[in-house]
């Protein structure tokens, strides 16, 4: 079963993000999937502000992972973009993450989905032209 919204703005995308935030709980792990500028890091920021009252996110495309303090447990937000084999995940601590007290929220995390956790729940995002996004979320 899935949460299909059509976002057709950034502020609209945020939305999104903030309404998952609102229910998430420690432990959740998170999967965003969908090509390049789709929304992806939008959809975390309109996330993180929910939980942690500020929309500072930084996509972790060269960092690997950002940690944000939400009052009641951290949000590990991580790109996987940059990541070259699985060694490198174990290097970085990504499953000692998955499996803390925080949630997690991971970017193109189909470049290697057989490491993320059996609960992960899929964000999909689609580029539906004229600005239009479909964000389809995994319940």
């Amino acid at each position: 079963m899935a949460q299909i919204t059509n976002s057709h703005s950034v502020q609209e995308t945020r939305e999104a993000g903030a309404r998952l935030a609102k229910r998430s709980k420690p432990g959740d792990v998170f999967a965003l999937v969908g090509a390049l500028g789709v929304g992806k890091t939008e959809f975390v920021r309109g996330f993180v502000e929910a939980l942690c009252g500020t929309a500072a996110v930084r996509s972790p495309t060269f960092s690997i992972v950002n940690i944000h303090e939400a009052p009641d447990f951290p949000v590990y937000h991580f790109d996987f973009y940059r990541i070259k084999n699985r060694e490198d995940l174990t290097e970085i601590g990504f499953y000692e993450y998955s499996r803390s007290d925080g949630v997690v929220l991971v970017e193109w995390a189909d470049l290697f989905p057989d490491v993320l956790p059996e609960t992960t729940r899929n964000i999909r995002f689609v580029d539906k032209g004229n600005d239009e996004r479909k964000i389809e979320i995994e319940l």
